[in-house]
């Protein structure tokens, strides 16, 4: 079996067990999620006819799968364009698929590649939060257990295509499209409009691809934990505390000691839009009491070195003070943008990091809300 590298050092982004449950937040009272008529959708046939079974790490056209333990992938998009990772893990009986990706055609294409290495039917999709890049590509894998936390099923349930993370992804592809189209019509020779003409003809793809999605939420939820069993295989599904989105999950496979993280957990510090900075770190403090070897996030590399936890942890503790202090003295978001200074972080991530407005503008958020 061939795994993900474990050097002794990180290598860079580019982009509980049951002692410890108690230690993990619950989510706020009234996140719970209101009734709602399921989309219907059309599944894609799940179990292929004929499957040549495949061990080790192995590629598609469009992924790769790193056997990081007995029938469990870490599957990442080879495509691109912006993506998930997911993981894959083949049972006795079945398979269950960590993250759909980011629309129905790219959810087509992981299921396609899942076909290649098994003829096992897939039986259960587990979302590790709502956002689209995660959660997009539900409704292709049709009537099964889709698992979830109940606020990702509330905002999923809800209105997903006016969630600010989809409104700002969409506009940025917009207004892509219209910068390669001005940089088409001054483009001076024939290499460079082919270029360009290529990089047009995949955006308008991927913003076909947006047309198609019906957002199809959890409809197995839970508040704390979830333990499936499948077979001999025990897969631990467990809600930490908030961090990236208020209902982030751990997919936990305590025999193996590997943990999904999403993007609670990346290679660095993750987007900040729907984040809440100030509790993050003890969400990972919950993390850390698991008994993990290997992370593999939501997007990047797999991580060996754990000491990683602490730095994103620093990273979060130092911005949320810099922001409440600059806040204090009255600087609006703009102006505390421009004053947090978190150049000392760089070092602990191998490249320079910061912050934005929107974060900014996210944590100002929960202030206000919180009357501070």
């Amino acid at each position: 079996m061939s795994s993900i590298r474990r050097p002794a050092m990180l290598v860079l982004v580019l982009g509980a067990a049951l002692f410890m449950l108690n230690a993990c937040a619950p989510p706020e009272a009234g996140e719970a999620p209101e009734a709602a008529e399921e989309a219907t959708v059309e599944a894609t046939e799940l179990t292929p006819a004929a499957a040549t079974p495949v061990a080790g790490d192995f590629e598609t056209d469009t992924h790769r799968f790193e056997e990081v333990a007995d029938g469990v992938y870490f599957v990442t998009y080879t495509v691109p364009m912006f993506n998930s990772n997911s993981m894959v893990v083949i049972n006795e009986d079945d398979v269950l698929v960590v993250d759909s990706h980011i629309t129905p055609a790219t959810g087509r294409q992981l299921i396609d590649s899942i076909r290649q290495v098994t003829d096992k039917p897939i039986t259960t999709v587990v979302n590790t939060h709502f956002h689209y890049d995660h959660a997009h590509g539900n409704q292709v894998f049709g009537p099964i257990q889709i698992v979830g936390h109940e606020h990702t099923r509330m905002r999923m349930a809800g209105t997903p295509h006016e969630e600010p993370t989809w409104a700002s992804y969409t506009a940025g592809q917009r207004n892509g499209l219209e910068r390669l189209e001005a940089a088409l019509g001054e483009a001076e020779d024939e290499a460079g409009r082919a270029e360009i003409e290529a990089r047009i003809e995949s955006l308008k793809g991927q913003i076909a691809a947006n047309a198609e999605v019906v957002p199809t939420p959890p409809n197995t939820t839970f508040n704390e934990r979830i333990t499936l069993v499948r077979g001999d295989r025990e897969i631990q599904v467990i809600f930490c505390g908030r961090a990236h989105t208020g209902g982030d999950v751990v997919i936990y496979l305590p025999a193996d000691r590997i943990a999904f993280t999403g993007d609670m957990m990346l290679g660095g510090p993750s987007f900040l839009g729907d984040g809440h900075v100030d509790e993050w770190p003890e969400t990972l403090e919950n993390l850390k009491a698991l008994d993990i070897e290997l992370i593999l996030p939501g997007h990047g590399p797999g991580i060996t070195d754990l000491q990683l936890i602490d730095h994103v942890q620093a990273f979060y503790r130092d911005l949320w003070s810099q922001v409440v202090a600059l806040r204090a003295e009255g600087k609006d978001i703009g102006e505390t943008t421009a004053a947090v200074d978190l150049s000392a972080h760089a070092e602990n991530f191998g490249r320079p990091v910061g912050t934005n407005a929107q974060a900014v503008g996210r944590m100002f958020y929960l202030l206000d809300e919180r009357g501070e």
